[in-house]
């Protein structure tokens, strides 16, 4: 007896510039599973989501809905289809409510004019009913990333999707907040929803899903049963070789005191209190500082006044003796400092240029790469290949790629190369792993450690309790603005930072 597959893409191939990004790629998805579909950066993942969301037409290969096969033009058709999507990058309109963005494209109207009460009562109903706690009234740009997902999450129930795609949904969450989604995802499918779950996190697909494909550098490789497979054997598929989870590192050896904070605050653009209440610590050269805590409890505020993206409004920065506080970006990166932020899209990376006018965008006013107000071209594009090479950057065109058009992985590993490979003092590195697969966290983790070991001050922020745990070699947590306790990674255990994170827990007097 054939299988009750609710969606199956037989033989699908798509191509880009100088890339098959889909290689002959077949998935099939029954009714009310969940399905994980695993592959390092670049191994083809979103792309064949998005053939299936309608956004790329394929070369090659059919589409069928419940045996039936389907010709999906566009996203709407994929919506009358029933099929919804969570964007690993999310599609939202800044500047509109809450409300308005789930609403937007399939607005009730009477007369011309728009029907909000009925579409908020049904927002509210979902909302309620699957847990996704939002303030409707609330602008997107004022939300936190977490929030934002809620939304594009309520947008496909309130278009009453049976088949649900999430891409990359956990990049951005907190622990808690990835809880709450696994249990979310949990309800779908008890309803009988299916979905499909773009991640390289090998845990998460261990803890909700029923079966997983897995794809690479754009083939498939097979579907296993997760029942009858481990971590090990997924990462093998997935990378083709052993992964180390382990960071490999030497005992810290702290020399001088590179980075020195004292009673910084930073106002909040949210609210009227303070995002950042009188902060003080410092980093020292050869050790790796790490700040925990869970997302909205001010490390972004705190990270943007330290890089110069915000003004403190009291406190002092030092950084190697220089004060700091008030320096423009460029003198603080001249000083020593880099930072691989937090949004890639809006602070790391100018997405319409090349990657190679992107790898050099701190340092394309030095000799090495202009004479006389013009660049030069030929040492860029030297210096482009190099950092490629170098940090495995995988892309269509090599530095003739817009960035706009790689991997969200991709993306990542180009500004770490940038900014890594300017040699700096001070490594500000948030949330550098965010949206990689095993293979390319292994190699950020050892290339993180290496920057120790060479005897830079590195401060790490990262809501990965993992990744807090084996990189740091001292965590601040913080909360509320507050650095509420430091800790030794040797001697302290994820529920014990897991209580300070929360607040439940206050060192009484922070060890200076």
């Amino acid at each position: 007896m054939a299988e009750n597959y609710v969606i199956e893409m037989l033989h699908i191939t798509k191509e880009f510039p100088g890339i098959k990004a889909n290689d002959d790629v077949t998935l099939q998805l029954r009714k009310g599973e969940i399905h994980a579909l695993l592959g390092e950066n670049g191994a083809g993942k979103s792309t064949l989501m998005s053939v299936l969301f309608g956004m790329y037409q394929p070369e090659q290969g059919i589409i069928k809905k419940n045996g039936k096969e389907v010709k999906i033009t566009d996203p709407n058709e994929a919506t009358a289809l029933g099929i919804g999507m969570v964007h690993q990058h999310f599609k939202l309109v800044e500047c509109f409510t809450v409300l308005d963005n789930i609403i937007l494209g399939v607005e009730d109207t009477k007369l011309g004019f728009l029907k909000k009460d009925a579409a908020r009562k049904k927002v509210m109903a979902l909302s309620e009913k699957y847990g996704l706690k939002v303030d409707p009234d609330a602008l997107v740009s004022n939300i936190s990333v977490g929030m934002q997902q809620r939304v594009e999450i309520l947008k496909m129930l309130y278009r009453d999707n049976e088949i649900l795609i999430f891409d990359e949904p956990t990049a951005v969450l907190t622990p808690q907040e990835i809880d709450e989604l696994m249990e979310i995802m949990r309800g779908f499918k008890a309803e009988g929803k299916s979905i499909l779950f773009i991640t390289h996190k090998l845990n998460e697909i261990m803890a909700v899903a029923d079966r997983c494909t897995v794809l690479q550098k754009g083939r498939y490789i097979g579907t296993v049963d997760i029942a009858d497979t481990s971590k090990e054997e997924l990462s093998r598929m997935m990378v083709g070789r052993d992964v180390d989870f382990a960071v490999e590192k030497k005992p810290c050896e702290p020399g001088e005191v590179v980075l020195d904070v004292k009673g910084l605050v930073v106002p909040s653009k949210a609210h009227k209190n303070n995002a950042v209440k009188g902060v003080d610590f410092q980093v020292r050269a050869g050790e790796i500082v790490c700040v925990a805590g869970i997302e909205g409890n001010g490390q972004t505020e705190l990270v943007y006044g330290l890089s110069g993206l915000e003004k403190p409004s009291a406190g002092t920065i030092t950084l190697k003796g220089h004060d700091i506080t008030g320096a423009a970006i460029r003198e603080r990166s001249k000083l020593g400092m880099s930072h691989i932020p937090e949004d890639r899209h809006k602070h790391g990376l100018v997405l319409d240029f090349t990657l190679a006018d992107n790898l050099v965008l701190q340092r394309y006013w030095q000799p090495q790469f202009q004479s006389r107000g013009f660049i030069k071209a030929a040492a860029v594009q030297e210096y482009a290949t190099r950092l490629i090479a170098q940090y495995d950057v995988r892309s269509g065109q090599g530095p003739a790629t817009i960035a706009r058009s790689m991997s969200g992985g991709n993306q990542q590993k180009a500004i770490i190369a940038r900014e890594v490979d300017k040699d700096p003092e001070l490594l500000i590195a948030v949330q550098p792993t965010r949206g990689l697969d095993v293979g390319a966290i292994e190699y950020i983790h050892k290339q993180i450690v290496a920057e120790r070991d060479k005897g830079r001050a590195v401060l790490l922020v990262s809501l990965e309790l993992d990744e807090v745990m084996n990189l740091s070699d001292r965590i601040l947590v913080m909360y509320e603005g507050e650095l509420v306790g430091e800790f030794d990674p040797k001697k302290t255990t994820v529920e014990e930072l897991g209580l300070y994170m929360a607040g439940a827990k206050k060192q009484k007097e922070m060890q200076q």
